[in-house]
């Protein structure tokens, strides 16, 4: 059984209630507010309950970043460290935080992440790409990360044929042709649940068309990892196939390497949807840790094991990526200081391919049915020793060694 097809999909009626929506939000925290907030319990207790409990290096270390990790609490001052720059913001952001991470979420944008940091000694290294500026006006792929419901990507001519009827997709982006990425990115969220390392939001859209559902977004730290889960039930009177994912853009510097085995992926024409499914070149395969494309990458993968590795060599820094999905989608801007490796149990305009969606990963949900992805990102330092290991030596000059073989596979995908 594929990865794609084991998904959550049972008759179930929703646990989300209005009331559950905002019974737990911290007082003051309105959608409105210029201010961030996080749970008030102090670091400090939490030191030293974890160096009493255990004498290992690990506790020990652990023990002593908390208690130099400073509580996010409410206050005028509060946004500008919530978004990293000076100034206010008219936008609410929660910050999660650990001895190892934090996490800036801004519900109201889409549930969209701000800022993924790792904790390094006291200084905070950018895992996913920082928001410059954070603002209630401001382009959702301006944002660090956001959610892919209930589809990912495009869909052709913003339609597609399902069970006898035509399906009819509005346009929801001015500056794109066809609808793109689904709704939930572009949603204003409600937190239902929040504490210092975890927030649970929801988001509400039975009366949506062609897609009427809710979803549920929850973020949580623990240790070194983010765990994000992302749930969608479909509130609709009709079945229709689903699918999730997430889009994360990652930090990209020169010595940016990626590790993610695929077996095909789909080669598309102008407009970027898929046009042929071919086994992945060699140049893109990233069977061992290779260096990110310098040229313009932007397809869907497919046979994904649902494992993936960033290294950024230079930082000596390292990301795990697990998922549920069977697919993602690597994009590769020239020139930018990050890339994007978003895990879909999808590809692009899966409902339009050959079989329908339900055929390509995506799941068909009838009323009150339900489907869960996760995903989760794990940071790690690195060795030195790894870091300068011959088979690492080895990896770099056989990618370089296909830099050619990839100029040929870039130009059947145009």
């Amino acid at each position: 059984m594929s990865v794609a097809n084991s998904a959550v999909r049972r008759p179930a009626r929703s646990t989300m209630t209005s009331g559950a929506s905002s019974a737990s939000v911290p007082p003051g925290a309105s959608s409105t507010s210029s201010t961030s907030y996080t749970a008030s319990s102090t670091a400090s207790s939490t030191a030293s309950s974890a160096a009493s409990s255990t004498t290992s290096p690990a506790a020990t270390r652990r023990a002593r970043l908390e208690a130099a990790t400073p509580p996010v609490l409410p206050g005028p001052s509060t946004s500008a460290v919530a978004i990293g720059a000076t100034g206010t913001s008219d936008v609410t952001c929660v910050t999660l935080a650990n001895a190892y991470l934090r996490l800036d979420v801004a519900p109201q944008l889409g549930g969209g992440i701000t800022r993924f940091d790792w904790r390094s000694e006291g200084a905070l290294e950018p895992v996913f790409r920082r928001c410059e500026r954070v603002s209630a006006r401001m382009d959702p792929n301006d944002l660090a990360c956001y959610p892919l419901l209930p589809y990912s990507n495009r869909i052709g001519a913003g339609r597609f044929h399902f069970d006898g009827r035509q399906v009819e997709v509005p346009r929801n982006r001015a500056s794109e042709p066809l609808p793109i990425h689904g709704d939930g990115w572009l949603a204003h969220w409600t937190v239902a649940e929040a504490d210092r390392e975890r927030v649970r939001l929801v988001l509400d859209r039975s009366g949506g068309e062609p897609y009427a559902y809710r979803a549920v977004l929850t973020y949580a730290l623990d240790g070194a990892t983010l765990a994000m889960t992302l749930e969608v039930e479909n509130m609709g009177r009709e079945a229709l196939p689903f699918g999730l994912g997430v889009h994360p853009f990652l930090a990209r510097d020169a010595s940016t390497e990626l590790s993610a085995p695929a077996s095909g992926l789909w080669l598309s024409g102008a407009d970027w949807l898929p046009v042929r499914h071919v086994p992945a070149p060699p140049a893109w395969q990233f069977g061992v840790a290779y260096p990110l494309p310098e040229q313009l990458v932007n397809h869907a993968f497919s046979g994904w094991s649902g494992r993936a590795a960033v290294v950024w060599e230079r930082r000596r820094l390292s990301l795990s990526i697990c998922a549920n999905t069977d697919y993602y989608v690597l994009y590769t801007p020239p020139g930018e200081h990050f890339f994007c490796f978003e895990p879909v149990d999808h590809p692009i305009n899966a409902v339009n391919l050959e079989g329908g969606g339900g055929a390509h990963g995506m799941t068909v949900l009838g009323h009150g049915e339900r489907l869960v992805r996760t995903f989760s990102f794990t940071v790690e330092r690195m060795d030195m020793r790894e870091t300068a290991s011959p088979h690492r030596q080895g990896a770099r000059g056989r990618a370089g060694a296909r830099g050619a073989k990839g100029g040929r596979g870039r130009r059947a995908a145009g």
